[in-house]
């Protein structure tokens, strides 16, 4: 399944409290029990206005799904396409 990027604007995110981390994680779990295994969470960032989040899902169908049914705002979802690291640049 591909794997994407989602950019989500939350003012002061870089200020929420672990609780309200908690919460925001719980919920987005909660959807995602509900939607089944086409849509699975990596991680996520937190910066100080946005958090990042990274899925493995079907398509952007399903990640704009889910953050209807979570309440969470996907400004921009990009699909990634592959990886680099410092061992990239390695023969």
């Amino acid at each position: 399944m591909p794997k994407f990027l989602i950019e989500r604007e939350i003012p002061n995110a870089g200020k929420l409290s672990p609780q309200e981390l908690q919460a925001v994680s719980q919920k987005s779990c909660s959807v995602l029990r509900g939607m089944g295994p086409s849509i699975q969470w990596v991680e996520s960032y937190v910066t100080d206005n946005k958090i990042y989040c990274v899925y493995i899902a079907e398509n952007e169908q399903a990640i704009r799904k889910h953050a209807e049914q979570g309440g969470f705002p996907a400004n921009r979802i990009s699909q990634i396409r592959g990886t680099i690291d410092p061992t990239t640049a390695e023969k």
